[in-house]
């Protein structure tokens, strides 16, 4: 049995969409198994930490700002490329 109290409102758009498509029996045991295994936290990346310190002190100077979608950041040839996100 799922508690569907402790579910976040994406998870319970999900379950729902779920047993409305392959029923509730089969949609629950198959919810059950999707989230143990999307429980799981990922691991952090050190050099994303070493980036995001590295500009939050410029945040917090007023000198930068992050727009809403974000950046895309990849090295290029000797030199770090910054792109708008295109999603």
């Amino acid at each position: 049995m799922i508690d569907e109290a402790a579910l976040s409102k994406g998870n319970l758009r999900k379950l729902s969409t779920l047993r409305k498509s392959i029923g509730p029996a089969i949609a629950d045991e198959a919810f059950s198994k999707w989230l143990e295994r999307s429980v799981e936290a990922p691991e952090t990346d050190e050099n994303a930490e070493v980036i995001a310190d590295a500009l939050w002190s410029l945040i917090q100077q007023g000198k930068l700002s992050i727009r809403r979608g974000g950046y895309v950041v990849r090295r290029g040839r000797r030199r770090v490329v910054v792109e708008p996100r295109d999603d």
